[in-house]
C-alpha cells in the first residue's frame, strides 16, 4: 500500500492529475487482473478420480475456454522463464553444470508430452486430493515441458556470447554476480529471449490438445479448454467445430500478441548493443497508450526504483573474498571437478542400470529390437525434416531479421503458423490419404515438423537481429554481396542461433512424433509405422513397461544424435563464428 499512497501523494503535490489515458489504462490492467482471479478461482473447483467434465461443442463457450487455455499457458510461460533464468545462467557460468545441464535439456526436450503426462498426471492428482487443482497443474507442466527447453537453451546459447570486454568492465565496476545477471546477462539475451518465448508459447499451442484431453491408463480427464474443445470435435467428427476452434485460437494468438508480445519486442530494442542507429520503427499502441498517462507513468518509475532497489539488495552484494594461492585454487578445483565427474557417472549409471533391469524383466528382446527399428525409422523422418526446413527458412529469417519493419508483419504470422496444432489437420490429411489410398508413413511425416520447423526460423530473426548495423554498413562499403555476402558474413554470423535452433526443433520433431504418426477423424484411425504412434498406444492402455521402453530408446537415440552431430556443430559454432 506504500507505493501506491506514495505515487499518488506525489502525483498530486506535482499536480499530476490524472486523465482520460489513466482512466483507460487502469480499467485494462484492472481487467486483466480480474481474468486472472476469475480463473483462478475455477482451477480450484472440487474434483474426484472417474468425474466427467462436459465439453459443449457449442461456439458460445469458446472464450470461456480461450481464457482458462490462455491462463493455463502464461503460467507455465512463468514457471519457464524462472527455469530459464536458474538453469540457463548455472549452465552457462559453470562448466561442469553445462555438461550435465545441456545434455539433460536435449534429452528432455525430446521426450514426449504424454511420457511426462504417464508419469505426473497421479502424482499431481494425489498431492491436490479432491480438487481440480491437480489435473489443473498436470496441464501446465505438460505445457511447460513444450516450453522450458527452447528458452533455456536460447538463453544460455547468448550468455556464453557476452563479449569479453563487457564482463570485464563489470568486473572492474565490481559488480555481483547477481548485479551481472540484471545488469548484463538479460538484458544482452533480450531480444533472443523474447522471439524464443514467441516459439514456446506457440509450441504450447501445439500440444494444447494432449495437455488438456488427457488419456492415461484408460482415463480421460478433460479440462476446459480450446485443446480438450478440439479434441472432442476429432471424436465427433465436427468440422464446423474444429473451424470455430481455429477461428478462436488465431484471434487469442493475435490479442496476446498485439498486448503482450508486440510491446515487449519493442521494448527489448533498446537493450541491443549497436553503435549506429538502428531503422525506426513504430510503436506499438499499448506504448502509446501508457505514455499518454499520467499517474501510470508514475507509478511504472516508482516500480523502476522497486526494481534497482532489488538488483542492489545488500544480501547479494560481493562480498570481501580471501585471495588463495593459485596452486591452492587449482588444487581445489581439480578436487572438485573430480568429485563432479565421478558423482555424474554414478547417477548416468544407477539410472541405466535400473531402466535396463525394469525393462528386461518385462519386454523380451524381440521387442526390444522391434522398438530400435522403430526408433531408427523417427530418427531418419526427423533428419530429412530438419534439412528441408533449413533449406527453407534460414534465407528467410534472415531476410526478415535484417528489416525490423518486416519483422513486425511476419511477428503475428509466424506466430499463428507456428501455433497451429497438428490435430486440427487430421480431418483434412486423413481424408487425403483415404481418399487416394495413400501410405500414411510417407504423408503422415509432415505433420511431425509443423511445430517444430519455426524454432529454426525465430532462432535464425533472433541472431540476424543482433547483428550491429555498423558491421551492415561495413560489409556495404566493401562491396561484399551476393551468395559472398551469405558465404561470409550473413550465414556465419546467424549460424550459433540456427544450430540452437535446429537442436530444438529436432527434439521438437521427436516429440510431435507422437502426435503424427497416429492420426484420427471420427471413427478412422491411420498410423504410421515409428517410436512416436508406439509409445502413443501404450501410454493410452497404461502399459508403463513399454512406456519406458519406447522413451527410453528415443532418449537413447538423442543423446547419440547430440554427441556424434548436435554438440560438435555447436561448439564449432561458438569457437569460429562467435561476435566478440
Amino acid at each position: 500500500m506504500s507505493i501506491i499512497r506514495t505515487t499518488f501523494m506525489t502525483a498530486y503535490r506535482a499536480k499530476w492529475r490524472p486523465n482520460y489515458w489513466d482512466v483507460l489504462a487502469l480499467v485494462f490492467v484492472l481487467a486483466v487482473i480480474g481474468l486472472l482471479a476469475w480463473n483462478a478461482k475455477q482451477m480450484a473447483t472440487p474434483y474426484e478420480i472417474g468425474q466427467v467434465t462436459p465439453i459443449s461443442l457449442n461456439p458460445n463457450v469458446l472464450p470461456f475456454y480461450a481464457c482458462r487455455t490462455v491462463v493455463r499457458m502464461l503460467i507455465a510461460m512463468a514457471v519457464s522463464l524462472l527455469f530459464t533464468f536458474i538453469f540457463g545462467t548455472w549452465a552457462a557460468k559453470s562448466y561442469r553444470a553445462e555438461r550435465l545441464i545441456v545434455p539433460m535439456i536435449d534429452v528432455l526436450q525430446s521426450v514426449p508430452i504424454l511420457g511426462f503426462l504417464s508419469v505426473t498426471v497421479a502424482g499431481f492428482i494425489g498431492l491436490f486430493h479432491g480438487s481440480m487443482l491437480g489435473p489443473e497443474c498436470a496441464a501446465i507442466f505438460a505445457i511447460f515441458t513444450s516450453q522450458a527447453w527452447n528458452m533455456a537453451l536460447g538463453f544460455y546459447q547468448t550468455v556464453k556470447s557476452v563479449p569479453t570486454e563487457v564482463e570485464e568492465a563489470a568486473l572492474m565496476y565490481h559488480l555481483s554476480p547477481w548485479q551481472r545477471f540484471w545488469r548484463i546477462s538479460v538484458p544482452f539475451s533480450m531480444p533472443g529471449l523474447l522471439w524464443n518465448a514467441m516459439a514456446s508459447m506457440s509450441a504450447g499451442w501445439f500440444y494444447v490438445v494432449a495437455a488438456e484431453a488427457i488419456t492415461v491408463s484408460n482415463q480421460q480427464i478433460l479440462l476446459p479448454g480450446i485443446g480438450s474443445y478440439i479434441a472432442t470435435a476429432i471424436q465427433a467428427a465436427n468440422m464446423s467445430a474444429i473451424v470455430y476452434a481455429i477461428l478462436t485460437m488465431f484471434i487469442v494468438i493475435i490479442i496476446y500478441d498485439q498486448l503482450l508480445f508486440r510491446p515487449l519486442v519493442a521494448w527489448s530494442e533498446k537493450f541491443k548493443a549497436e553503435q549506429q542507429a538502428t531503422e525506426k520503427t513504430e510503436l506499438p499502441w499499448v506504448i502509446h497508450l501508457f505514455r499518454r498517462t499520467r499517474v501510470v507513468r508514475l507509478a511504472g518509475r516508482q516500480l523502476a526504483r522497486l526494481f534497482d532497489a532489488f538488483v542492489n539488495i545488500r544480501v547479494f552484494r560481493t562480498k570481501k573474498v580471501i585471495i588463495k594461492k593459485f596452486s591452492e585454487r587449482k588444487n581445489s578445483e581439480w578436487w572438485w571437478s573430480i568429485f563432479w565427474d565421478i558423482a555424474t557417472i554414478m547417477l548416468g549409471v544407477l539410472a541405466s542400470v535400473f531402466l535396463a533391469i525394469y525393462i528386461f524383466n518385462n519386454l523380451s528382446l524381440a521387442e526390444i529390437n522391434n522398438v530400435l527399428v522403430l526408433g531408427l525409422i523417427t530418427t531418419l523422418r526427423v533428419f530429412i525434416l530438419i534439412i528441408i526446413s533449413s533449406l527453407i527458412w534460414v534465407p528467410i529469417g534472415v531476410w526478415i531479421g535484417l528489416r525490423p519493419r518486416a519483422a513486425q508483419i511476419a511477428q503475428p504470422v509466424a506466430q499463428i503458423l507456428a501455433a497451429f496444432p497438428a490435430n486440427l489437420l487430421y480431418p483434412f490429411i486423413v481424408v487425403f490419404i483415404v481418399t487416394y489410398h495413400l501410405n500414411p508413413n510417407i504423408w503422415l511425416t509432415p505433420l511431425m515438423i509443423l511445430g517444430a520447423q519455426w524454432y529454426i526460423l525465430f532462432n535464425v530473426i533472433a541472431g540476424t537481429s543482433t547483428i550491429p548495423q555498423d558491421l551492415l554498413q561495413v560489409a556495404d562499403n566493401l562491396g561484399v554481396v551476393g551468395w559472398l555476402r551469405w558465404k561470409r558474413f550473413l550465414l556465419p554470423t546467424v549460424f550459433p542461433y540456427y544450430v540452437t535452433g535446429a537442436i530444438t526443433a529436432a527434439g521438437g520433431a521427436w516429440n510431435a512424433s507422437i502426435v503424427a504418426e497416429v492420426a484420427s477423424w471420427g471413427k478412422v484411425h491411420l498410423t504410421a509405422s515409428g517410436l512416436g504412434a508406439y509409445i502413443s498406444k501404450y501410454t493410452m492402455t497404461g502399459n508403463f513397461s513399454h512406456i519406458a521402453l519406447g522413451i527410453g530408446m528415443m532418449c537413447l537415440l538423442v543423446l547419440i544424435a547430440n554427441r556424434l552431430i548436435w554438440r560438435p556443430l555447436y561448439v564449432y559454432a561458438t569457437n569460429r563464428f562467435l561476435l566478440e
